[in-house]
């Protein structure tokens, strides 16, 4: 129970706050000063049954509204969150821990898949073919699929939602968004900001808790479609157990995205995307730098002017004015530093260490500051787990040919990136690498929302990327109509097959 100085945070069913029956609640943390500032309502089978039951409701007149009404509840509500979205920046620097203008980055890239949506009525567009045969007119249309879940992480609490709900909601579909325990309040205020943009009641849902809230969402007949993004595991979990009952999934998993630095790059432009990448929102980002794989004779000298940058990097409450925060949970931060603890015992070389920080913060925030390791070797824990902290391995290779062999044999294939001046390199690395996001002197490369995001391998498990093209077709499913119109009645019967003339 709430002893008066915590927020209950609790589920969203029909357009107002549901409390639920299950008594079970976690707590949730400021990350940035190891304080509880609330408690996580945790659903049984019979809380998500209902908020499922709000969606299922609401189906059928949200499917039949007119895309005039859709476009224009979502414009109301792109409007409102830009208007808003530094209040929302603020509740995921409290939960989450990164940094302010880190949580404002992320506002901004999901407002701009609610922007891609709102222009939703051209995507739906179906084909019509006159006369197909004669006075056989042919049509295809796509319809919504029903109640869509929408399974959140910790590390992006309103961006990964937003990849999904926003098309999903647009092209007429119900949504029940089960965010992270451990960053559940931005779901809430979104689902709020729905309500008073216009969105009818049941359309957007919030089921809040852990796996049995999940494992309930998987299973449930009246759910028509899955969206996940989490680690590989869960994310292998997830499509086998919701496909097995029928349903549509795209299960985004875990990364190990590499950075391939050629000789001819330029250094100074590599190691400021390093850092940048390796080390922004503490590198709890799948689509974060985690390896560095240096060609050629290039490697002490880029691995020097990293660790120089890194150096600089401040470490602290986000709501200071830091560089970087903490990381989500003390369990995690414990965690990455046993990565840390294990490289060294392995033979890295540990050249700037994080676990030495001195935060700008309370004593009692989630603290590891950035962590550069050189002389890795693949087959070191440090490199073959996704981390998912602010650690950056260096690995040395003497040719292009080396990288290449190395970043495909990684199992996951989320996102890497090629430094260099050599735009054939750069080409023949785009064609050539095994991995569904490729940067080409970019550092972090994720898709703008008209374009789809999503790995290969180990990254993905599902055959459809989010949002752009992809995402609306994910959530829709096509239907062709072919139809005729006799002026009068035939007069006769013909049991033959039907022919195209």
């Amino acid at each position: 129970m709430a002893d008066g100085t915590t927020a209950r945070i609790v589920h969203w069913a029909g357009n107002q706050p549901y409390p639920g029956g299950s008594g079970d609640y976690a707590p949730v943390t400021n990350p940035a000063t190891g304080e509880v500032t609330g408690e996580v309502a945790l659903a049984d089978a019979r809380d998500a049954q209902h908020v499922i039951a709000a969606a299922t409701a609401a189906f059928p007149a949200w499917r039949d509204s007119s895309l005039a009404r859709r476009t224009t509840i979502l414009f109301r509500f792109r409007e409102l969150l830009n208007e808003r979205k530094d209040e929302l920046a603020a509740i995921i620097t409290a939960e989450h821990g990164k940094v302010l203008s880190d949580a404002l980055g992320e506002v901004t890239r999901g407002l701009e898949v609610v922007e891609f949506a709102c222009g939703i009525p051209h995507l739906l567009k179906g084909g019509f073919s006159e006369n197909a045969s004669t006075s056989v007119d042919v049509s295809s249309i796509r319809q919504p699929l029903g109640v869509v879940a929408v399974i959140s992480p910790f590390n992006f609490p309103a961006m990964v939602p937003m990849w999904f709900f926003p098309v999903a909601i647009a092209a007429g579909n119900t949504v029940v968004l089960k965010p992270s325990e451990k960053d559940p309040s931005a779901a809430l205020w979104l689902a709020r900001l729905w309500a008073e943009a216009g969105l009818p009641d049941g359309v957007f849902n919030v089921l809040q808790g852990d796996r049995a809230a999940v494992d309930e969402l998987l299973v449930h007949p009246d759910v028509k479609a899955v969206s996940f993004v989490g680690s590989t595991p869960v994310a292998r979990h997830v499509y086998a157990t919701a496909t097995a009952a029928g349903k549509r999934v795209q299960a985004l998993g875990g990364a190990k995205n590499h950075a391939v630095v050629l000789p001819d790059a330029d250094l100074d432009h590599a190691a400021d995307s390093m850092v940048n990448a390796g080390f922004g929102s503490a590198g709890e980002r799948c689509m974060a730098i985690s390896a560095v794989v240096a060609v050629g004779a290039i490697g002490d000298d880029l691995v020097a002017r990293i660790a120089d940058r890194a150096r600089t990097v401040r470490t602290g409450d986000g709501t200071r004015g830091t560089d970087m925060g903490p990381l989500v949970t003390r369990a995690h931060r414990d965690k990455v530093r046993a990565y840390v603890d294990q490289a060294e015992r392995d033979g890295a070389k540990i050249v700037v260490d994080g676990r030495q920080v001195r935060p700008e913060g309370e004593p009692d925030g989630f603290w590891l500051g950035p962590t550069l390791l050189d002389r890795v070797r693949t087959g070191m824990s440090c490199y073959t787990d996704e981390i998912f902290g602010p650690v950056l391995s260096v690995l040395r290779v003497d040719t292009y040919d080396e990288a290449l062999a190395l970043v495909n044999a990684n199992p996951y294939g989320n996102g890497t990136a090629i430094f260099t001046g050599d735009g054939g390199a750069a080409r023949r690395f785009q064609n050539e690498v095994e991995v569904g996001m490729v940067g080409i002197n970019v550092p972090i490369p994720v898709p703008v929302a008209y374009h789809s995001f999503g790995g290969w391998k180990n990254s993905l498990f599902g055959d459809t990327h989010a949002h752009g093209t992809e995402g609306v077709h994910f959530f829709t499913r096509a239907k062709v109509v072919t139809s005729r119109w006799p002026v009068t009645s035939q007069g006769s019967v013909d049991l033959g097959f039907p022919r195209n003339i």
